[in-house]
């Protein structure tokens, strides 16, 4: 990445924490990009103290802790495309490894153990993935170089792409389900009981969208019969408590809410940073913005 140099008229302030910074500072700011690990005070309250703010730039796709707090006026634009390539790789990466049980193969690494065994191949399996923005997209395009059959689904029907509507037939079909929808009032709960219910004997489900999708008790009513497995970079609650029965579930691989976390994450956080900003400066139209 080329370096990149701010006008020398700009005055430039970093922390990782938004409480760090003093009261003028923050309350001078014009433009503002979010912490991407958050900050010790919340969003509510670091927005009340942003009195000049014209923008205000997420360095994550979801904004749905951020948009309330948002002063009317005030530009909201997320990172949408930054975490594509990241998160994508992270749910086929979770598909794979529930699919072919390489937590079996690590446990029998620890006790120094040479056991064979057979696992499943996700060639030939037919995957239905729930949400088909950007991550899905590039979710689709690996999926289907792996020989698997990909199902999109949509709030729209358009081309190849079916609608929430359609679950009902397409759930009892599905060897793997991938969730990457946003969080908003429609996908809270969107797999519940009677979702998980409609999914095949032995049918593996992924989540790397958010934790509130999934309603918790109903899947691990369905985890503990051995019906399901799962594999979750998100839960809810999150954190997950230490003595929550999900760790305990044999049929379940958790990641931390890493989805976003490789490691071209920083260059291509900086990059859309440094163009949003020359945008501003501009007068150009910024990219992804969700409110203005």
């Amino acid at each position: 990445m080329k370096d990149y140099v701010f006008p020398a008229d700009v005055r430039v302030t970093e922390n990782d924490d938004l409480a760090d910074l003093p009261l003028d500072v923050i309350a001078d700011a014009q433009f503002i990009v979010l912490p991407y690990l958050g900050s010790s005070i919340s969003h509510d309250e670091a927005i009340s103290r942003m009195t000049n703010v014209e923008v205000v730039q997420t360095l994550t796709a979801g904004f749905d802790s951020v948009l309330p707090h948002i002063p009317q006026g005030v530009t909201l634009c997320n990172a949408a495309g930054v975490h594509d390539d990241a998160t994508s790789e992270l749910a086929v990466l979770l598909t794979l490894s529930a699919l072919r049980d390489l937590p079996r193969s690590f446990a029998a690494q620890q006790t120094h153990t040479w056991e064979t065994y057979f696992g499943k191949s996700l060639a030939d399996k037919h995957v239905v993935l729930i949400g088909y923005g950007n991550v899905g997209k590039a979710a689709e395009r690996r999926l289907l170089a792996f020989g698997c059959t990909v199902t999109p689904v949509a709030t729209t029907a358009r081309d190849h792409v079916r609608t929430v509507a359609d679950l009902p037939e397409l759930l009892p079909t599905a060897d793997v389900v991938i969730l990457i929808v946003p969080h908003n009032a429609g996908t809270v709960n969107l797999v519940d009981a009677k979702f998980l219910a409609s999914m095949k004997d032995d049918a593996l489900l992924v989540n790397v969208a958010r934790g509130v999708v999934v309603d918790t008790q109903a899947l691990l009513v369905e985890l503990s019969s051995g019906r399901l497995s799962a594999a979750l970079d998100v839960t809810e609650p999150e954190p997950l408590p230490a003595d929550h029965p999900l760790w305990s579930m044999p049929n379940v691989i958790i990641t931390p809410h890493i989805g976003g976390e490789g490691d071209v994450f920083w260059d291509r956080a900086r990059t859309r940073i440094h163009d949003q900003f020359d945008r501003w400066l501009s007068g150009q139209p910024l990219e992804c913005v969700i409110t203005q």
